[in-house]
């Protein structure tokens, strides 16, 4: 699990294709403090676990499924990727909880500076529409952004200058793919919702059975 507060902008050092998987390892310094092998690593917003490692860099599996429902099939060489250590017990959450599997991918329509400030537009997937709320947390690319504004199938958020230039997006243009992360708070009520309207159901049904043996 995550916060979204990206510690360090890696590079794509090498990608090595094995069938319908792969190895990707990243040049880095910070994310590998106080890290194992076995840890788990927020790369561009995908939950990787560290396999082998070095001085600068780590490489981690990254499997067919992975491969399919992320922007990580789309790295090469030289790339540069958002990175995240796993939080701790006495991490401080500054960003929003965030489980480091994606959702769905978008695609940045806009990317417009305002001031200091930049507003950053990405379209997402019609299945996502139902979690994307105005002031709800979104995870771009491993980033918790707030959504300022939803539409059609497209939302915008408010980036500081702080976090354009302390992670990848200020490397991003209109046209990129990014990993997107809903609320998981959000799917669990859904889920809860869910669970309550199958019982209020079932009650019904009861209810309508009992009357039937009444009559």
């Amino acid at each position: 699990m995550f916060t979204g507060i990206v510690e360090e902008i890696g590079k794509v050092k090498g990608v090595q294709n094995k069938g319908n998987s792969s190895v990707l390892t990243i040049e880095c310094n910070k994310v590998l403090e106080n890290t194992n092998i076995g840890d788990s690593i927020s790369v561009n917003g995908v939950c990787l676990t560290v396999a082998t490692m070095g001085n600068n860099f780590f490489s981690a599996d990254v499997s067919y499924e992975t491969l399919n429902k992320s922007s990580l099939k789309y790295l090469k060489n030289g790339d540069v990727v958002n990175l995240e250590r796993a939080l701790t017990l006495t991490t401080r959450l500054g960003g929003h909880l965030v489980l480091g599997h994606v959702d769905g991918i978008g695609v940045i329509k806009g990317l417009r500076r305002i001031g200091e400030s930049y507003i950053l537009t990405v379209s997402y997937p019609e299945h996502l529409d139902r979690y994307i709320a105005e002031k709800g947390s979104v995870s771009v690319d491993g980033i918790s952004l707030t959504v300022a504004e939803e539409k059609s199938y497209t939302f915008d958020v408010a980036v500081i200058p702080h976090t354009f230039e302390s992670t990848a997006l200020k490397y991003k243009k209109v046209g990129d793919y990014v990993n997107l992360e809903v609320d998981v708070i959000a799917r669990y009520l859904e889920k809860l919702l869910k669970k309550e309207e199958k019982t209020s159901k079932l009650y019904e049904n009861v209810q309508y059975l009992k009357g039937l043996e009444d009559f």
